[in-house]
Parts: structure tokens; C-alpha cells; sequence
């Protein structure tokens, strides 16, 4: 322990330091030098086809495996024209001419020389007829795909005389979902900026100030997607939209918050001490292991996703991991040396002056504390039965996963097309099941794949381009009567892959779009079990370490989880009645919780902490009277603040994503203003000391004699007015402050966390015979050999 005293306090001596901060913003400019244009290519190393989201182990990818040894892996768009009143003449020809063109196209992974139909409705006066076109799908695909399917819509035209043209299948639907994640990176980007800087402007009044944090998290996210992009390429990280949209949001609302954080505690010690090195030192011993905490609950919670079977939520943990690692680096040494540089004037117009009153100690915090102390048990008796009551709406729930049509918060091509197909062809054309076996009993699988009644039994066979027999196994395609996407298709490939599993020999596997989504919503219900409960052990362990206590870190993940089914139930009606949104991806509750969880804890991390320096002081209730008060405006703040840059996720047409923005946002603001203010607060009262069991502070309370006139301060004994986070009057210019007491008993302080060396007081005490450096004009000698400040306010 006293090892890691010694490297933090060296650490901070860096960050703080009058000649060492050049050093870090010098170190900084040249990572930023060097991963800005790495940072830049994140796009071009994502992974969007259906392997890096399918499970590793999933039938379906085995057979995406196997059916890569007979033809590239590919998916068709389909082509679909429509007259209700049937197809003329010359719609037909139209048709004949556009197939003859289609045949020719070749570029961007189109397989024009394999393109199947038309293929009418009925033969006899047809109303409608699809045009199959294959398009490879290899490790470019995702990029080339919407290109694509304009080359193909640039050959059929549109919509015109009554013939309605659509482009749909996989191959539309996919490109539809590509031009909805382009620009995922600028948009969410730009929203997030945006509300970060409206949130800054109200919270820092401060023209100037918001764009300190701001520059620190841009820098943070360049580096991060650099770290990723370099991961991705050379170490086989897998990252896809999903993931790269959320790393903007998570470092943003992050990062924002840690530099929140940070900057309330150097503005309480820039109240107290003329130096602003020694300030920033104080405020990074006092509110660093709290910050540093909640970043690592972060961190671990977000590693835990290692052990899920999607191979995309296996890829989001490292992902969003290193996102905010970054991010707490940067806001723990570049955003307070650039704090550093800037001096006080960045504060301006309200500028921290050395003596002023700390607004916080007499606000509206400060008297919801006192209002809650009178009556605590009713306060959370009562909150816990409103919350519990809005949790209800957790019946309304639907995480069963989206359909196609059902994904885009619009109604794009693909989506109008295939509802248009599915009024004339079987509803899964298009999507048909891959079933591949050994090649001496394919005949058999194939009558037994033609016994289910959902499968359409015409359409069994080789498709064309595939070779017949490959490394002894055969591959054919059968089309599901249902919807690809539906529950029916779901269930008919259950039953498929029973029927071609029983035949002897066979080692018959069944894949494709149906079979796909239900190894899916069966992986992603495996890693809700799983991940969730993981999740709520690595907090309660963080919390446990941190507070040093069990009863407090257990009351706290009780609070969160109660948050957390009050933010599903709520959504869940609004989903139903608001946005009318017809359900939720079977991943949903898993992405809600890990980010509630993890990040919302920091809130009630940060709040504790400070409960828990109070109280070594004070007692433990009227710590918690002035822990509220100190960090509720700006723990309400980064509450906002990372409630907004999650809400950024509605910008894109994506249900899914607005779906876990909305409701995480939610969430936040609930822990925000609801669960940390009150609730936490209530039970931490009405519970007392016993709070932090089996600690000592359990039995003691705090134990202080209080301080006054006549009273004699023992050495090493805390003073109950010091002023370093305590309830007693600021620093003032004459001298005779709360911070006159040395908590350490000798020549330096108590923290020895001042970067100025040898004979800096660290804001806390002087030598005896010396005057109190943080009550004159002049700060102590800050490194050795260094001549002190000359008098004056340090700007």
C-alpha cells in the first residue's frame, strides 16, 4: 500500500507539476501526431458480414464455413416488379431486357453471369415476377454492398407507368443497413459534441472552460480508435458498426464525466489555496481514486462481454474497454495539465478566487440533504415503491429480436419491397435455408428436408454457380414458406435440422438467413444469463475494495439493479405507446445493463467516496448531509451530460440503437436525479454507520473531537473544520484558516500529494514557526531548487 501511496503521488507530482506538465501536453501532441491518421481508418477495419456478429460455434456459421468451399459467400438481391393488375406486354419485356443487363455487371461484387429469372407468380396472366442477383460478400463486402445495389437499381430504374420496382432480399436489406451506418462515426460524433457542448456551456458558465474537457476527449477518441484500428489489423480484433458507434458514445459521455469530476474538486481547492499546482494536486489525491475506480468498474464490466458467445458482444468488451481506458487516462493527465497551463482565468466569468464561498455547501443539495436526514426511512420506503411500481412496465417487454422490416426507424426500399414480394411469393423467397451433408446420403436428407411443411418443396435443389459435390459433401437450398425473419422460419428450422440430424451419417448441418437469427437470439439469451450476473460480481468487488466495506456496496448494487428494471419497464411502454416500435432486439436488456450498470455506478462511486471521507470526520450522517451537497450539481451534470450523448444514438435510423439510447438515458437520469439524490442517500442515513461494516468507521463513526477555541489539536489528529473537503470556512488572504491545522504532525502534509517537493505544506498544514502557504500571496518553493511564486493571484 505504501508502495502505490508513493507511485500515485509521484504520478501526480508529474500531471502537476510547473516544468512536468509541458512534458505531458509534449507527450500528448505527439500521440495525437501519430494516431490521428490511424484513428481515421477504424472504418475501413470493420467486419460487418454475418460471421462477426454470428456465434463461433453456431450451425449456421458452420455451414457458412463449408458452403465457402463450393461457391464465395454471397447473398442475392432480389429484384421484385409489380402490377397489381398484372404485368402487360411490355412490362415483360422491360423485365427480359433489365435480366439481359443484370447479366453483364460485374463490378463491386456483383455476379452478374449468375443472376436467376424472372421468376413469375403463376403462369397464367402473372402480376408479379423476381430477378435473383448474387453479390459477394468477402471481407469487402459491407463497403461495397450499397454501391452495389446502385449498379443494380441504375440497370431496373424505378418506379413508372404503374410497374412498381423494388430492390430487396438480404442483398437490399443489407444495403439499406450500410447506408445507415455510414457516417455512424461523423454523425454520432458531431451529436455528441454538440451535446457536450451545450451541457459544458450550462453546467461550467463558462464560454471558454467546455472546450478544455472537449479538446481531452477528442484526443482520447482519436486515440482510441487508433489502438482499436491497429488491434483489428494485426491482432484479429473483431469490429463491426455496432461497436464503433457505441466506442463515440462511451468515450464522450465518459470522459466528460471524469473531467467533470475533476474540475468540481479542483475548483473547491482553488478556494482554498492561492498556488493552483498545489490545488490540482489536492483535487487529483482526493478525487483521482474515485475517478480511477469508477473508470476500472468500467473497464472490467465492459471485459466481461469476453465471455459471451456473440462474436459481436465479444468484440464490443475490448472495444468499449479500451475506449474508456483512453478516455480516463487522458482526463486524469492531459485534461488537468491543460487546466494547468490555462490557470484560473479559464473559470472566467466565475472565476474560483482564493476565499470565496463554496456555492455547494448552502444550495439546493445541501437542503434535500438535511430535508432527507429529518425522515430517511420514508424517503426511501416511498421512492423504492415508486420505482418498483414503474418497473411493472416490464411486462410490456419484447426482446424476442426485430424483424427486417422492423429495424429501421424508417421505411426504406428493401422493406417496402419485401412486403410487396411476400403478396406473391412465398414470403421467405429470396432467403432460403443452406443445408450441406456428406454426399452419399444427400438424396436423404433432401426427401427429409422436403417432408416439413414450411419449406417450399419446388424449391429444393442445387442453386446455379455452385459446384455439385465438393471435399465429399453437397450443398442445396430449400425456401422457407414464412418470412425469413419470422418466428414461423425460426421454428421450421428447428424442425429441419432435427429431421436431416437423424439421418445416419449424413453429418448434415442446416444454415442460412432463418437459421442464422435463431443462433443468434439463442446465443444472445445464453449471454444474458451469463454476462449479467458477472457484471454484478465485478461491481460488487470494485465497490467492496474501494469503500472497504460489504452492507454499503450491497445496498448500492440493490439501487442499481432496481434503476435498471425501472428504466426497462418505462421503455418498454414507451416503445409500445410512444414510438410504437414493435419490439426489442433479444440483446437488449444485456447492452442496457452493462452500460447502466458500469456506468451509472460511477455516480454512486463518486457520491460514496465522498460520504466515506466525510464521515472519517464528521460521522457518517452528516457526511452523507455534505457528500450530497458537494457533489450533487456536478454529479447531476455528468448525469446530463452522458444521458445526452447516449440520446445521440436516436440520430441514427437504426431502431436497436435508439432503442439502447433511449433507455440507457434514461436510466442515467434516473440514478442522476433519483437513486444517487435520494434513494442511496436515504438508506445511507437510515442505516447509519452500520453502513460500512465490517470497517472500524462501523463502531468509531469518525471519532473526532470537535475543533474550537480551548480545544487543543493532537498531532496527526484530523482538524473537524479542515477545509480539504470538510464543512469548515474556506482559506482566506488574512491567514487564520480551517486549513492552518497540519493533519501530518510535522514539517510536511498529511497527503503529501503537492507536487512543489520539500516544504510545500499540500493545502493542508504548515511546519510549525512557518506561515501557511495557502493562506498568504506567496506559494512554497514547488520543486527543489526552484524559487517560489512571487506575490500575487496567480493567473
Amino acid at each position: 500500500m505504501k508502495r502505490l501511496d508513493v507511485w500515485k503521488h509521484g504520478a501526480i507530482g508529474v500531471v502537476c507539476g510547473r516544468r512536468s506538465k509541458w512534458l505531458v501536453l509534449a507527450l500528448w501532441l505527439l500521440v495525437l501526431l501519430f494516431v490521428a491518421p490511424l484513428g481515421t481508418k477504424l472504418g475501413d477495419a470493420q467486419d460487418n458480414d454475418a460471421q462477426s456478429w454470428l456465434p463461433g460455434s453456431a450451425e449456421s456459421t458452420q455451414v457458412l464455413d463449408i458452403s465457402k468451399g463450393f461457391r464465395p459467400e454471397q447473398i442475392p438481391a432480389v429484384v421484385v416488379y409489380a402490377r397489381p393488375d398484372g404485368l402487360t406486354a411490355q412490362d415483360r419485356r422491360q423485365i427480359a431486357e433489365d435480366v439481359q443487363e443484370l447479366k453483364t455487371l460485374r463490378d463491386h461484387g456483383i455476379r452478374g453471369a449468375e443472376t436467376r429469372g424472372p421468376v413469375f407468380d403463376r403462369e397464367a396472366d402473372p402480376r408479379a415476377a423476381q430477378v435473383y442477383v448474387p453479390i459477394t460478400m468477402d471481407a469487402a463486402g459491407w463497403q461495397r454492398i450499397s454501391p452495389a445495389v446502385d449498379s443494380i437499381r441504375d440497370q431496373v430504374g424505378e418506379d413508372g407507368d404503374g410497374l412498381a420496382v423494388h430492390i430487396t432480399g438480404p442483398g437490399g436489406t443489407a444495403a439499406d443497413s450500410a447506408e445507415a451506418f455510414e457516417g455512424i462515426d461523423s454523425t454520432l460524433l458531431y451529436a455528441a459534441m454538440a451535446v457536450v457542448i451545450v451541457m459544458l456551456l450550462i453546467t461550467f458558465r463558462s464560454p471558454v472552460l467546455l472546450f478544455v474537457p472537449l479538446l481531452g476527449v477528442v484526443v482520447a477518441l482519436f486515440t482510441a480508435q487508433a489502438l482499436i484500428y491497429l488491434l483489428a489489423r494485426h491482432a484479429g480484433l473483431t469490429v463491426n458498426g455496432q461497436s464503433a458507434g457505441i466506442l463515440t458514445v462511451l468515450v464522450f459521455g465518459a470522459g466528460t464525466d471524469y473531467a467533470l469530476l475533476l474540475v468540481a474538486r479542483y475548483r473547491e481547492e482553488l478556494r482554498r489555496h492561492e498556488d493552483r499546482h498545489e490545488a490540482m494536486a489536492l483535487a487529483m489525491n482526493r478525487a483521482g481514486p474515485a475517478i480511477l475506480a469508477s473508470g476500472a468498474t468500467v473497464v472490467l464490466s465492459m471485459l466481461v462481454l469476453l465471455v459471451a458467445e456473440m462474436n459481436s458482444t465479444r468484440g464490443l468488451g475490448p472495444v468499449a474497454a479500451i475506449g474508456v481506458a483512453v478516455g480516463l487516462i487522458a482526463m486524469l493527465t492531459l485534461f488537468p495539465a491543460l487546466l494547468l497551463v490555462f490557470g484560473r482565468w479559464i473559470f472566467w466569468p466565475a472565476v474560483p478566487h482564493l476565499g470565496s464561498t463554496d456555492p455547494t455547501r448552502s444550495g439546493v443539495w445541501a437542503r434535500m440533504g438535511h430535508r432527507i436526514a429529518r425522515r430517511p426511512r420514508t424517503f426511501w420506503v416511498a421512492t423504492t415503491l415508486a420505482l418498483g411500481l414503474l418497473s411493472l412496465g416490464l411486462i410490456q417487454l419484447r426482446a424476442a429480436g426485430i424483424s427486417n422490416a422492423d429495424q429501421f426507424t424508417g421505411r426504406p426500399d428493401s422493406v417496402v419491397g419485401q412486403e410487396v414480394s411476400a403478396r406473391y411469393f412465398p414470403a421467405g423467397g429470396g432467403d432460403p435455408l443452406v443445408i450441406v451433408s456428406d454426399t452419399a446420403q444427400g438424396r436423404q436428407v433432401g426427401e427429409a428436408v422436403a417432408a416439413d411443411p414450411g419449406v417450399v418443396t419446388s424449391s429444393i435443389g442445387v442453386p446455379p454457380g455452385v459446384a455439385p459435390v465438393h471435399d465429399g459433401k453437397v450443398l442445396f437450398e430449400a425456401t422457407p414458406r414464412a418470412p425469413a425473419d419470422s418466428t414461423a422460419a425460426k421454428e421450421t428450422v428447428e424442425r429441419v435440422r432435427d429431421a436431416v440430424h437423424a439421418v445416419p451419417g449424413a453429418d448434415a448441418k442446416v444454415g442460412g438467413g432463418s437459421a442464422a437469427l435463431l443462433d443468434m437470439e439463442k446465443a444472445q439469451t445464453h449471454d444474458n444469463y451469463l454476462v449479467i450476473p458477472l457484471v454484478l460480481v465485478v461491481v460488487l468487488l470494485v465497490l467492496s475494495v474501494l469503500l472497504r466495506a460489504l452492507v454499503a456496496p450491497l445496498l448500492l448494487i440493490g439501487t442499481v439493479v432496481l434503476s435498471l428494471a425501472t428504466a426497462l419497464g418505462v421503455s418498454a411502454l414507451a416503445f409500445r405507446h410512444v414510438f410504437d416500435y414493435a419490439g426489442e432486439d433479444v440483446a437488449f436488456p444485456l447492452f442496457v445493463f452493462v452500460f447502466l450498470v458500469a456506468l451509472g455506478i460511477d455516480y454512486n462511486i463518486f457520491l460514496t467516496t465522498r460520504i466515506r471521507e466525510e464521515a472519517g470526520r464528521h460521522g457518517t450522517r452528516q457526511g452523507v448531509v455534505t457528500g450530497l451537497a458537494t457533489t450533487g450539481a456536478v454529479i447531476t451534470s455528468a448525469g446530463l451530460v452522458l444521458a445526452g450523448t447516449f440520446a445521440a444514438l436516436g440520430t441514427l435510423p437504426i431502431v436497436g440503437f435508439a432503442e439502447i439510447g433511449f433507455a440507457v438515458a434514461l436510466g442515467v437520469l434516473l440514478d442522476t436525479f433519483v437513486v444517487r439524490s435520494v434513494l442511496v442517500t436515504s438508506l445511507f442515513l437510515d442505516v447509519g454507520p452500520k453502513v460500512w461494516w465490517p470497517h472500524r468507521l462501523a463502531h468509531e463513526d469518525g471519532g473526532v473531537r470537535p475543533s474550537g477555541p480551548g480545544h487543543r489539536q493532537e498531532p496527526g489528529a484530523p482538524d473537524a473544520a479542515m477545509a480539504s473537503g470538510g464543512t469548515g470556512p474556506p482559506a482566506g488572504p488574512s491567514g487564520a484558516s480551517g486549513t492552518s491545522v497540519n493533519p501530518g504532525g510535522s514539517g510536511t502534509s498529511g497527503t503529501s500529494a503537492n507536487p512543489g517537493g520539500p516544504g510545500a505544506s499540500g493545502g493542508t498544514g504548515t511546519p510549525a514557526g512557518h506561515q501557511a502557504s495557502g493562506a498568504t500571496g506567496r506559494s512554497p518553493d514547488p520543486e527543489p531548487g526552484k524559487p517560489a511564486d512571487p506575490p500575487g493571484p496567480d493567473e
